[in-house]
This record gives C-alpha cells, sequence and structure tokens, in this order.
C-alpha cells in the first residue's frame, strides 16, 4: 500500500519562500508520477504541479509557473515543492499525491494516492 506523508507548510510573509516535501513508502518513487494540489476554504481542489515518470517532465499550473519549482529524490523516496515568491492568493492547504500513470497529471482523478496535507498561509 502506497502512503503519502507531506509536510513543510507554515506561514510565510508575501514574497517569501517555502519548501514542501512528500515521502512515499510502499513503492518506489521512480515508478510514480507525483502531483501536487492545493485547496482554499471554499473552493475547488486545483492542481500545481506535476513530475511525471520515468520521464521527469515537469507540469505547473500558469499561476505558479516560474515561481514554484517540484523535484524528486529517489534515493530518500522523496518529492519536494519548492515555492518562490510567495503571494496571499496562495494560501492553501497543500497535497501531495501519487500517480500510476504519465498523462493528464492536471487531473486529481489520476492520482489514487493522497497525503493529508500541510497547510501554508501567506500573509500580505
Amino acid at each position: 500500500q502506497v502512503q503519502l506523508v507531506d509536510a513543510g507548510g507554515g506561514l510565510v510573509q508575501a514574497g517569501g519562500s517555502l519548501n514542501l516535501s512528500c515521502v512515499v513508502s510502499g513503492r518506489t518513487l521512480s515508478t510514480l508520477s507525483m502531483g501536487w494540489f492545493r485547496q482554499a476554504p471554499g473552493k475547488e481542489r486545483e492542481f500545481v504541479s506535476a513530475i511525471t515518470r520515468p520521464t521527469g517532465g515537469t507540469i505547473y499550473a500558469d499561476s505558479v509557473k516560474g515561481r514554484f519549482a517540484i523535484s524528486g529524490d529517489n534515493a530518500k523516496n522523496t518529492v519536494y515543492l519548492h515555492m518562490n515568491s510567495l503571494k496571499p492568493d496562495d494560501s492553501a492547504h497543500y497535497y501531495c499525491a501519487a500517480s500510476v500513470w504519465n498523462i493528464e497529471l492536471r487531473y486529481a482523478r489520476r492520482y489514487a494516492y493522497w497525503g493529508q496535507g500541510t497547510q501554508v498561509t501567506v500573509s500580505s
């Protein structure tokens, strides 16, 4: 059974940075595509970023392109979301997710496994 434990959220001022992590257990990271989603109160869950396997290609939502970067460390079985130039609109609960697919990774339905999420709050 694949399990995901995400962490690294917190409170940060606008313009600041945070690094989220997601530790994967039960399956080798190199066999999974990984994504990050976020959900703010009263809003639908939205795609943030994904990294595809086995190519390692990355995908970003337009709202975070150029500010966020996704990466994976196979040795640690961990995927990261490096968030820079944070804005108040980035405030949300962030979830990592794992998929056995490498297509349509912008869609939550492609992901079978989800972490519990970590809260990111950006103050203005």
